[in-house]
């Protein structure tokens, strides 16, 4: 009986792996072509059962969700409801940390989710274990603080502060002071590449290497202040929003911006990206909430409401933040449509200014203007954990060898591109590449060449003379340089053409038209 019921989970998640429907092969008679059609159907069934056997063995672990029967709503649950069900583990997650004097905070996790850092404006900094709920540094810098991020793991962290931006160590002691990032609003960190990049008052982008200290691009937005910044996990293009609606895309090794597109009719206040990196959020000031297809560059969505902060979880649900309101959304397994999964009412006063999910918890911490709150959100964490990423049980020595690992595996700036996929395939030839002045020569002496050593045909008595032979190798050379010949004359006409476009655009707008058009 255990070993059916085994084989009918197996089926189930097998459904989940596989690519539709099989196609009809039958109607086929090209013979290759169906031979070869029919290895790659046997080739998707034996992947789909090879992922269906590894979720069911390595992945035991499975993830949380809210079911409603009957009548009832997800988004009717309350916190305290949801924490009654809980084990006693999971409910330490639910906590609020009041902190009146030096808010509005803002917050960011470590990327296996056991680190917290939290960044009041009003200069107080410090960094949590959530394990054991114990802080193991707080400090104050005594200036304002816009934006802080973790680099690589928890020792070392950035803050924006008010002129410049420092980085610290998790003792607190300052490291570093970036000064030519100068008074940055937003701060990214792009762990793959080692990069911080950050967008200051006067939408200056800028991207430093931390393992060198070299500023690999600094560049002008052109589009004026922007205090919105997010990178996308998928291919580390960073996007920023701006006043007038638009979103840029950027990567480091280009002045001028990847992508630019029109989301919004007033200014954009928060960007999110799915983890697949596919989908993207975008809020603005017009009180839109836009989900966005990269792969075609279209919206697939709009729903009604404003929102100062978005985060995507690793499952895929979308936080929406505004005043002193949470609303999670959740696309629904029949459909892709984002709807209402839960919702959330601060105590009110409370500004939100940040929210973010924990990796691999149920969870969503909060940064607002009182302090800091956590709250559960059942199905929005990973529950299996892969330890060669990330491993929030890791020692001492897993963290060195990870450390040293991730610098043999850097990426450099140069991999940044919209579609990773292209990196390590072939360009496809965009122009017709001219031949070289040696290399037209070397083609001419060869057809030249092959015309005088062709062979004469043997005709009659008197028409094969050793004149008339000559006569027809030199018409055969003249014959083959002359493709050579026209092809020099047409660059010959080409650049006097232009050379007459450069003088008459050197006049005077009015005298241009009396331009003679006769080439000199």
């Amino acid at each position: 009986m255990e070993i059916q019921d085994i084989s009918d989970d197996i089926d189930v998640k097998v459904k989940k792996y596989q690519r539709g429907e099989s196609a009809d092969l039958e109607a086929l008679k090209d013979k290759k072509l169906k031979g070869q059609l029919a290895n790659r159907e046997d080739l998707y069934k034996k992947s789909a059962n090879a992922a269906a056997k590894a979720e069911k063995w390595l992945m035991q672990t499975e993830g949380g969700r809210l079911e409603s029967e009957g009548f009832e709503k997800t988004w009717r649950f309350s916190q305290q409801s949801i924490a009654q069900e809980v084990d006693v583990a999971s409910r330490k997650n639910q906590f609020d940390i009041v902190l009146p004097d030096l808010g509005p905070y803002t917050i960011d996790y470590t990327s296996s989710g056991r680190y917290m850092v939290t960044a009041g404006c009003k200069g107080h900094l410090a960094i949590m274990d959530l394990h054991t709920m114990k802080p193991i540094k707080d400090f104050q810098v005594r200036e304002t603080v816009r934006d802080v991020v973790f680099l690589h793991n928890e020792l070392f962290f950035a803050a924006a502060q008010k002129k410049y931006t420092y980085i610290y160590n998790n003792a607190g002691t300052e490291l570093h002071c970036l000064k030519e990032h100068g008074a940055v609003l937003k701060l990214q960190f792009l762990k793959n590449h080692f990069l911080l990049s950050s967008i200051n008052k006067f939408g200056h982008l800028h991207y430093q290497d931390i393992t060198t200290g070299q500023m690999v691009g600094n560049y002008r937005s052109g589009l004026g202040r922007s205090d919105v910044l997010q990178v996308n996990p998928y291919n580390s293009v960073v996007t920023s929003g701006h006043s007038g609606g638009t979103i840029s895309m950027w990567k480091p090794t280009s002045a001028a911006s990847l992508v630019k597109m029109l989301c919004h009719r007033g200014p954009v206040t928060a960007i999110a990206f799915h983890p697949n990196g596919h989908l993207m959020a975008t809020a603005g000031m017009d009180k839109k909430l836009k989900i966005w297809d990269l792969r075609k560059y279209e919206a697939l969505q709009t729903l009604p409401g404003h929102a100062k902060s978005l985060d995507f979880s690793q499952k895929g649900l979308l936080a929406a933040s505004t005043g002193s309101f949470i609303q999670i959304l959740a696309n629904s397994s029949d459909s892709q449509n984002y709807d209402r999964y839960m919702i959330h009412t601060m105590v009110k006063g409370y500004q939100i200014q940040k929210s973010r999910f924990r990796p691999y918890e149920d969870v969503l911490g909060i940064g607002h203007s009182m302090g800091l709150s956590s709250i559960l959100v059942p199905g929005s964490g990973e529950p299996n954990f892969d330890s060669w990423v990330a491993n929030p049980f890791e020692t001492l020595k897993q963290r060195r060898e990870k450390e040293v690992r991730l610098l043999l595996d850097k990426l450099p700036p140069e991999s940044i591109i919209l579609d990773p996929t292209k990196i390590g395939t072939l360009r496809n030839p965009n122009k017709i590449q001219k031949a070289t002045k040696e290399e037209k020569e070397a083609e001419k002496a060869a057809a030249i060449a092959a015309a005088k050593s062709g062979p004469q045909k043997k005709k009659t008595k008197g028409r094969s003379k050793p004149s008339k032979v000559a006569k027809k190798k030199q018409e055969g050379v003249e014959k083959a340089k002359r493709p050579f010949a026209e092809e020099n004359k047409h660059e010959v006409v080409s650049k006097k053409k232009q050379k007459r476009i450069t003088e008459a655009n050197e006049l005077p707008k009015a005298l241009q038209p009396f331009v003679s058009r006769k080439s000199s």
